[in-house]
């Protein structure tokens, strides 16, 4: 990646949501003094990710074009491992001065295992 090209990450829709509602539990959580659960280790998990895309948009792994759900309608998908199994898709677009990431979803295992087709053997 050309390193002058500065990189976005933006939050759509249902991760954009979900990253909403995972702060405001974890404030809940924090305000009850709690320090390690499971939200608190998921948003730090997309934090860093987050921050990980910034320096490296090609980060993820890449998924292959014919398993890439037609509604979602993006020419590249990437997908990152959070903690907990959950993931975290994304696709990339840009020019020749700006990348951008722009994560689709936030989901656990079973709802991505579902999203691309795959089955509990």
């Amino acid at each position: 990646m050309n390193s002058k090209r500065s990189v976005r990450v933006i939050l759509k829709d249902q991760a954009r949501l979900e990253f909403e509602e995972l702060n405001i539990m974890v404030g809940e959580q924090q305000n009850k003094g709690e320090t390690n659960s499971e939200e608190m280790q998921l948003l730090k998990s997309i934090q860093q990710k987050v921050e990980m895309l910034k320096l490296n948009p090609m980060y993820g792994d890449s998924i292959p074009k014919q398993q890439i759900p037609r509604d979602l309608d993006v020419s590249n998908l990437f997908r990152v491992g959070l903690t907990n199994y959950w993931r975290m898709i994304y696709s990339l677009e840009g020019n020749q001065v700006e990348v951008i990431a722009f994560i689709l979803y936030i989901i656990d295992h079973p709802t991505y295992d579902k999203m691309f087709g795959y089955k509990k053997r």
